[in-house]
């Protein structure tokens, strides 16, 4: 049991004695972690992926939150920026290190190695600095992180950590190691099938009703087997849920509208019931990463680029790897294009301080006139250069552009597509100017300061009374 196996994983750490035989916490075993006495402040951040800020306040006025809502008379809600590119893999990064991804080197999903043009999928052992729970054990504070995004593979903190859905097997999910024993004897899911979701919404939604509640089972579980000072628990179901359902629920369809909505009811009844299980001594933390919008179209860079002369693939290619040398630019999802740089692309071929330059404005130029082929909708927000956008230590790794699409357009990175655009059965994207932080304590979110995903980390370090490392600088929101 989940008890058993964390008492044992590390020396001089502190642990509730009784483990569970399973299913939600009793009466009993609330009272008791209720009644917990701790001579210092314990805080709860709870993570809701891609949850958007005005969203939240429109299903307020429909009382679809009704605990929710009653927690947000005790505290402060704030609209929060994301990151760029606003991807959970990245904004979490940010959260974590509190550092933008310059500092961190984390710019996506998918990245490549500019000497092989090898594709890869960065993880935790790519991210630099610490994290936010290995810095609180550094200062003696016991931690449970579970499901946030980039934390795998486990790095090694004083308490437990359960990866996000990086993971491809749950003997690799945890630290401890034993502690994915018990994970798996509960039928603990990392991560619903996404591509289900394509063929069947019926089955989404049995799987993601599924994993929320073995996620918040797991939770509560460790909740109690775990005499913790910070725990972080990160729900993914609701950006799963908002990227496959958020179209039906603002169409009003009558059977994918109510399903929606009866999710996040479900959502909202997890949040009252930890609410009471946290205590009135405990500081909570609630969140997300991003916002989120109607999907009107992915939008597939790279075909527009082989069509405005940029890129130039060989026959067969489906990769970046194999990008022909006469190629002068590329995209990466979502939204970032890289010059074909000699001397550090393999096929680099754009040479010079010069050219590079000029390639950089002729992109620019040509995204202005990026549109929509059947709307004539400019797809197109803004583009920013590299460097007025990210400063650090791995700025060389990061995008030369970064293309911010108007909401509504979807900037993949696919190779070989037939066509620019097209619909899919992914019907929500990512926002960047609609996350939200809402913190029960008044004072910790004070001012108007426009602040992002990454000065978050200062709010909870704030509430442990624990400093920040060297090379943080102060939040706004402070």
């Amino acid at each position: 049991m989940l008890g058993f196996a964390l008492k044992e994983a590390r020396s001089g750490e502190r642990f509730c004695g009784a483990a569970l035989a399973g299913g939600l916490l009793t009466e009993k075993i609330l009272s008791i972690i209720q009644g917990r006495t701790h001579g210092k402040r314990r805080v709860f951040v709870l993570g809701l992926d891609g949850v958007p800020f005005s969203w939240i306040a429109e299903l307020d006025r429909h009382e679809v939150l009704p605990c929710f809502r009653r927690l947000l008379a005790r505290g402060c809600l704030r609209r929060m920026n994301s990151v760029l590119p606003c991807v959970s893999s990245v904004a979490w990064a940010s959260y974590m290190t509190g550092v933008n991804p310059g500092r961190h080197g984390i710019f996506g999903f998918l990245d490549r190695i500019p000497q092989t043009m090898e594709a890869f999928v960065p993880t935790s052992t790519h991210m630099a600095g610490v994290t936010l729970w290995e810095w609180l054990s550094a200062h003696g504070e016991t931690v449970v992180v579970m499901n946030v995004p980039g934390t795998y593979p486990p790095r090694q903190v004083k308490g437990v950590l359960i990866a996000g859905f990086l993971c491809p097997d749950i003997n690799k999910v945890s630290y401890p190691v034993r502690v994915a024993q018990d994970l798996k004897a509960m039928g603990y899911r990392i991560d619903i099938d996404s591509w289900k979701a394509r063929e069947s919404r019926d089955e989404f939604l049995v799987e993601v009703n599924d994993a929320l509640n073995r996620r918040f089972e797991a939770a509560f579980r460790l909740m109690h087997d775990v005499d913790w000072d910070f725990f972080q628990l990160h729900i993914m179901e609701t950006d799963r849920m908002n990227h496959f359902l958020w179209q039906p629920w603002k169409k009003h369809d009558q059977v994918y509208g109510p399903a929606f909505l009866d999710f996040y009811r479900k959502v909202d009844q997890y949040i009252g019931m930890l609410v009471d299980r946290i205590g009135e001594g405990t500081d909570l933390i609630v969140l997300s990463d991003h916002g989120f919008c109607e999907l009107k179209r992915e939008v597939y860079v790279n075909r527009w680029l082989e069509e405005q002369g940029f890129l130039t693939l060989k026959n067969g290619s489906d990769g970046v790897k194999d990008i022909h040398p006469e190629t002068r630019a590329y995209s990466l999802f979502p939204g970032r294009v890289y010059v074909n740089l000699k001397g550090r692309e393999a096929t680099g071929t754009v040479s010079g301080a010069g050219d590079y330059e000029t390639t950089r404005q002729g992109l620019m130029n040509a995204f202005q006139t990026f549109s929509d082929p059947d709307s004539g909708e400019p797809i197109v927000k803004m583009v920013l250069k590299r460097e007025d956008v990210y400063n650090g230590p791995f700025l060389d790794m990061a995008p030369d552009l970064v293309v911010i699409p108007n909401d509504g357009y979807d900037l993949k990175g696919d190779f070989g597509k037939p066509v620019t655009t097209m619909r899919s059965p992914v019907v929500g994207m990512h926002t960047y100017d609609d996350a939200f932080l809402f913190v029960k304590d008044r004072e910790i979110l004070r001012g108007d300061n426009e602040f992002g995903v990454m000065d978050a980390h200062g709010a909870v370090l704030a509430l442990m009374n624990v400093p920040r490392p060297d090379g943080i600088e102060a939040q706004e929101l402070l």
